[in-house]
């Protein structure tokens, strides 16, 4: 191992996810041989959702002086050389420079529900769904506003973007990621010519001094190059001044796209399902869809391949957040639990529970949530006189919750479009605890689930991958053929079937889930935040 990492033959993966910033260190048979993080979370500024580049840099850099330190704990060795890096973030939101590579506004994130008037108008201009989540709706909503930074505009990308072109030089971006900014031609990988032409003939956009095509990053299939790593990027990553320059950087990614490498969900018919701060699935698309969808986004694997995405805002937030209350009266008790403990014991009680949750619903939303038409956020307990509350009940409804919107999406899927996989595989820290949400998983979507063992931690794994694949590849190797016979070939996963009598339950929990929305949408107008 030594030899190895003094050599430089290892990757480093990075990704910055809504609430932590990881880095992990892998070797090219794919082992993790250390890791650092940083967690973080969004600030609401001015009513939108934003994180500061101050303290994106401060998450990179602690991160990454977190994991060179493990490398000098467990091996004695500085960390100078390191053969590829990736960086990967969460997907969507706007990123918009000026000419002198200022910042024009603060980042915009994909938990933003503002966009709502461009994402309808250009998903009629483009007969193609635009969800508000993308970086053209949100620029084109800025010149809806008649924003003054408009003008200004010399470079949009996205977060992994961003990172990628400080680290490089270099102003490129991953096919997936870019498929959250623009939609993409799977024939040619690269942005849709016809609608680039059809954004620039609006009279609106025709004002200002750029084109559309020469503002957005240029696009990238997985394995190519996406530049080096220059000295500026080295000290900027590296703050000690160890880390030498050179290393290749591959194409960045967006969070959906490594956590299809990380569960080897890129062949067509296969998809996963990630859910953390937000929950989304993804499907590889074996023939196209019969409509446009409003609810179902159209992105791509990180080799160019058209994937059906279903998006929620929400996923496992409310949880943490009740579970951190159940922990605090453990404490008030003298009981000092870990949190993995106390996860698991809260889970394993919800099985006790009703299969239909007692006729308890929750809305776990800390931000708006697209899927269910709700434009903020507001987290939401609701019961009946008559409703079962127990503890058993109370989280077996909080686990319910936390893949309601994915659920009421996903049925688009695979009832209206009768879209078929032959694995759905799960990742997030909801399964960590074993068993439990994977089962609640399978009862919602009616669908056989399969977590692997690094179910909690597949993201900056899956970019250090990539980055991997750019420098071992054989030539004409296919991303699905590495993942199948190298990275994956000896995995073990676990796979759970739907239980009839549950998905009966859960059914019912989604019709109160259902009948309960108005009461969310009276919450939202009646309690307009500040």
């Amino acid at each position: 191992m030594r030899d190895e990492i003094v050599s430089g033959n290892i990757s480093l993966g990075l990704e910055l996810g809504s609430t932590r910033i990881k880095a992990v260190l892998v070797t090219d048979d794919f082992q993790t041989i250390a890791s650092g993080d940083y967690l973080w979370e969004n600030e609401l500024d001015n009513g939108i959702w934003t994180y500061s580049i101050d303290k994106i840099w401060d998450g990179i850099q602690t991160s990454y002086a977190t994991l060179a330190l493990e490398v000098h704990d467990k091996y004695g060795i500085d960390l100078k050389k390191i053969g590829s890096i990736g960086v990967s973030a969460m997907m969507h939101g706007y990123m918009a420079f000026d000419k002198n590579n200022e910042l024009l506004v603060p980042f915009r994130t994909w938990r933003n529900n503002i966009t709502g008037q461009a994402a309808e108008a250009l998903t009629k201009l483009f007969d193609f769904n635009i969800p508000e989540r993308w970086s053209i709706a949100h620029l084109y909503q800025a010149i809806l506003n008649k924003e003054d930074h408009v003008k200004d505009v010399n470079f949009l990308t996205t977060l992994a973007g961003y990172v990628t072109w400080k680290l490089s030089g270099e102003r490129v971006i991953g096919v997936g990621d870019a498929s959250g900014m623009f939609p993409i031609d799977e024939q040619t990988v690269n942005y849709k010519q016809d609608m680039l032409d059809k954004f620039s003939a609006l009279p609106e956009v025709q004002q200002y001094p750029w084109k559309i095509e020469d503002i957005l990053p240029t696009v990238l299939p997985a394995g190519q190059r996406a530049g080096e790593l220059t000295a500026a990027g080295a000290k900027l990553l590296d703050q000690s001044g160890e880390l030498e320059a050179g290393s290749l950087i591959a194409p960045p990614e967006g969070d959906a796209g490594t956590g299809m490498v990380s569960t080897n969900s890129v062949k067509k018919r296969t998809g996963n399902i990630s859910a953390g701060t937000s929950a989304f699935s993804m499907v590889v698309l074996d023939r196209p869809m019969k409509a446009v969808h409003r609810d179902i986004d159209m992105v791509t694997t990180p080799d160019g391949a058209p994937v059906a995405m279903v998006h929620t805002n929400n996923s496992s937030s409310d949880i943490n957040a009740w579970v951190g209350l159940f922990g605090e009266f453990a404490k008030a008790l003298g009981l000092q639990l870990k949190p993995d403990d106390l996860y698991g014991t809260l889970f394993a009680e919800s099985v006790k529970g009703d299969q239909d949750a007692g006729g308890l619903v929750n809305f776990a939303y800390l931000s708006g949530e697209n899927i269910t038409r709700m434009p903020e956020g507001r987290p939401l307990f609701v019961r009946k006189p008559d409703s079962k509350l127990t503890l058993a009940n109370f989280i077996k409804e909080q686990i319910y919750s936390a893949f309601a919107p994915l659920k009421i999406g996903m049925d688009i899927l695979l009832r209206e479009e009768h879209i078929k996989t032959s694995v759905l595989v799960a990742q997030g820290g909801i399964f960590k605890t074993p068993v439990v949400a994977q089962q609640v998983l399978a009862d919602a979507l009616n669908t056989p689930i399969s977590v692997m063992e690094n179910a909690g931690e597949g993201g900056p794994w899956g970019m250090a991958v990539l980055a991997l694949y750019c420098v071992n590849r054989k030539k004409d190797e296919a991303l699905e053929d590495y993942l199948e016979n190298r990275v994956f070939k000896d995995s073990t996963t676990a796979t759970l079937y739907p239980e009839p009598a549950s998905v009966q339950g859960y059914d019912k929990f989604i019709d109160n889930y259902k009948a309960a929305l108005p009461v969310e949408e009276q919450a939202v107008k009646s309690m307009k935040m500040k």
